[in-house]
């Protein structure tokens, strides 16, 4: 196989959720870039319909979808809707999340917080996982990639909800390998180390940064693109052997968030 056609999308049609923004926006123009349909999912309809506008007009071709992952309705319409665009779905990648930032205090969060945490980042990539893979498998082309994090394997305080979540993507990720494998269905995920995102900026100070540093050999905070870039590699035929990882990528050390 040409080196080029190990990384072509081409005739490839991916979901991304939390498409919207950050890391999600820079997985969709990044698909994109490499001949993919883009399903750009996001529970603020305007942000999709901006990325989705942006590779229209770079000469790709995406579709918004106005998406709440916590909703089973939703997911099953994302697939129906994705599948009427498009005709099939190769590509899933579960970036929708959230919680964390410290602020899962044990002795304040409520059940139902927790459990809202465990919605958003395990069961919804899990449902969604579910009703794609019978899409993919039709296909004959199946890459799924969860968005995990470098929570996931840290430990840092008031976190728990979150960090836990993360952790369950991880092992979730590597037991579906044996489901999925058969169908010729991959499954990865990539923990992104700390990266310049709005909701990173948005905690972030000079004496936070420096101490990041201190503990990164590569010595800066993430971009998104760098992030995007290891989703490009699951995605794509280049790592058609490959499933049931975790990649982490965070510039070789760990960043934690007091």
């Amino acid at each position: 196989m040409q080196t080029k056609k190990l990384f072509e999308l081409n005739d490839k049609t991916a979901i991304v959720t939390g498409g919207g923004n950050g890391i999600g926006k820079a997985i969709c123009e990044l698909l994109a870039a490499h001949g993919a349909n883009i399903v750009v999912a996001d529970l603020k309809f305007e942000d999709a319909q901006m990325v989705a506008g942006q590779i229209d007009s770079n000469g790709g071709s995406a579709l918004p979808v106005l998406c709440n992952v916590t909703k089973d309705e939703d997911l099953v319409k994302l697939v129906k809707v994705a599948v009427e665009k498009f005709g099939g779905i190769d590509i899933l990648v579960n970036n929708a999340g959230g919680g964390g930032a410290g602020r899962e205090n044990p002795y304040n969060i409520n059940v139902e917080d927790f459990k809202w945490v465990f919605e958003l980042n395990v069961f919804s990539s899990w449902r969604l996982s579910q009703l794609c893979a019978p899409e993919m498998e039709k296909r004959g082309y199946g890459s799924i990639v969860n968005i995990t994090s470098m929570s996931s394997i840290n430990k840092s305080p008031n976190i728990s909800a979150y960090a836990s979540a993360k952790a369950a993507i991880n092992h979730m990720t590597s037991n579906l390998a044996f489901d999925y494998g058969v169908h010729n269905i991959r499954i990865n995920a990539v923990g992104p180390g700390a990266t310049r995102t709005k909701a990173l900026e948005s905690v972030l100070t000079p004496e936070i940064e420096e101490k990041m540093l201190k503990g990164t050999p590569i010595k800066r905070l993430g971009k998104v693109e760098d992030i995007a870039g290891a989703v490009l590699y699951f995605a794509c035929p280049v790592s058609e052997w490959v499933s049931g990882q975790v990649l982490f990528v965070n510039g070789g050390g760990v960043q934690t968030l007091d």
